[in-house]
């Protein structure tokens, strides 16, 4: 069955746009919820002008899009959250929390543009792609930190006689100031 569609239907088409769907399907949801009118010629004529206008928009809102997409690409959002000594975090960062993290940069980002297979899970530097529409996707880096520190280190080479802390245990104070050589204690 042909019918004119009266509003954007996603997987179908835009609005004014001339489809071809099951009977069934026309006449159980499309035609009932008003997404769809049969396709005459008066209907096609009295809604010519809304799609123009339509069409306009989603070229409008596609070059909006590109723009926020080369703005944020390579951006790089830090998020700190607690983890364990071997840096697997005790929650996880989720989607929303990357965009929040990239609004916060004044980027033009909606939660669902981003695109995580799952939910990240470790400290460290994690690529995650944004998806804008179809054809348009731009990776951005996340930078997963722990709470109140720095990302620990599984081994640590250090000078000889200097000693090593834990990153969950404050950096020992000097008791006692530096001893500063003989010439400048005579003088």
């Amino acid at each position: 069955m042909k019918v004119l569609l009266c509003k954007d239907v996603k997987p179908i088409g835009w609005l004014g746009d001339i489809v071809e769907v099951n009977n069934g399907y026309a006449r159980n949801y499309l035609l009932p919820q008003g997404l769809a009118q049969p396709a005459t010629e008066s209907n096609v004529k009295a809604i010519a002008k809304e799609k123009a206008k339509r069409a306009e928009h989603r070229i409008q809102e596609n070059k909006r899009m590109e723009e926020a997409a080369k703005a944020v690409e390579g951006a790089e959002a830090v998020l700190a959250a607690k983890a364990n000594e071997q840096g697997i975090l005790f929650g996880s960062i989720t989607n929303s929390q990357i965009a929040e993290n990239l609004r916060s940069q004044g980027f033009e980002v909606a939660d669902e543009v981003v695109l995580l297979p799952e939910h990240i899970k470790q400290v460290g530097t994690h690529t995650v792609k944004l998806k804008f529409d179809k054809d348009l996707t731009v990776s951005v880096n996340v930078v997963v930190v722990p709470e109140g520190g720095e990302a620990p280190t599984a081994t640590a080479k250090d000078e000889p006689g200097s000693e090593t802390t834990r990153p969950d245990e404050p950096e020992a104070q000097p008791e006692q100031p530096e001893a500063q050589p003989e010439e400048q204690k005579n003088t």
